[in-house]
């Protein structure tokens, strides 16, 4: 006799309703939860971002004499900073896998045909039919196709749809944290040997005070997002969330392990699309958005 999850399995499979209302999800619609939490998280992460970004420019590359040490600094931070905060976006304004909510209705099951013996189950939350490895989220108020965790620095669940933006997010913020220290610890020793002596358009207090905030700063985002970065690359390559493997829960599906998860996760073999969260974004989307009423995301 197949087990629960498995006849679950196979009422998706043979039932493609089920699919449906999550293609429509991802494709009609900016994602964005309007929580509170979330968007303040939201919002400090671009500022000290973008702190980072003035530090880095405007206290050590600008005032810099060497042209060619600002110039290549200069380029790589802030093409890595772009791309951090471009991933940033995708993870908050893209739907993580929602699924439709209060669906669950008697005219839907209906339509399902179900036959004697086949399995689906509904959250009593938001009246949906659950999926497979789907989870309720209380801050999204919605069930998440294969929802790791919700991540408030990007308000929004890390899920089916937008897990790849999240680990190009730490990916990226792990790499200028990592930039940002190698530059200040330089720029200290530079300015120690001449006594801060034409060192900074700034006066010596405000640098100082300036370039050790970001040295805190970028530690712990760099011990933060380095961790987050290896945790997610060790859930896509055993092909289980945390949620999974904090629930432990056992496998009903079939594993996607390796390289085949990844390949799931990014989308095709390995290529330079990987690293680009530009990739797949259609502008056309987001020139028609609206408020929709009553929800918790705006939708277009």
């Amino acid at each position: 006799m197949q087990s629960s999850g498995h006849r679950l399995r196979d009422v998706e499979q043979h039932h493609p309703l089920l699919g449906s209302g999550e293609e429509e999800v991802a494709v009609g619609r900016i994602w964005f939860i309007q929580d509170g939490c979330g968007m303040v998280c939201a919002f400090m992460t671009w500022f000290l971002v973008l702190y980072a970004e003035f530090v880095v420019n405007f206290v050590m590359l600008l005032p810099s004499k060497s042209f060619w040490y600002s110039l290549i600094n200069g380029v790589a931070f802030n093409f890595l900073a772009v791309l951090a905060l471009a991933s940033h976006l995708r993870t908050m304004l893209t739907d993580p896998g929602a699924v439709p909510k209060g669906n669950a209705t008697k005219e839907y099951m209906d339509s399902l045909q179900l036959k004697p013996g086949e399995v689906i189950y509904k959250c009593p939350k938001c009246c949906s039919i659950k999926p497979e490895r789907a989870h309720h989220c209380s801050i999204c108020k919605r069930c998440i196709r294969k929802m790791d965790h919700h991540c408030p620095w990007v308000n929004n669940c890390v899920g089916e749809n937008n897990q790849r933006f999240f680990v190009l997010f730490t990916m990226y913020i792990a790499s200028i944290s990592l930039h940002a220290l190698c530059l200040s610890g330089f720029h200290f020793f530079t300015c120690v040997k001449v006594q801060w002596s034409e060192c900074s358009d700034f006066s010596p207090p405000v640098a100082v005070m300036l370039l050790i905030f970001l040295c805190l700063e970028a530690l712990l985002f760099l011990t933060f997002t380095a961790v987050m970065f290896g945790t997610q690359i060790h859930s896509i390559c055993n092909d289980e969330t945390e949620i999974e493997r904090l629930k432990n829960e056992k496998p009903t599906w079939e594993r996607r392990v390796r390289w085949e998860g990844m390949k799931a996760v990014f989308g095709g073999p390995p290529s330079l699309l990987w690293f680009n969260p530009f990739a797949g974004l259609r502008l056309r989307r987001l020139l028609m958005v609206h408020t929709r009423k009553g929800g918790s995301e705006f939708s277009v």
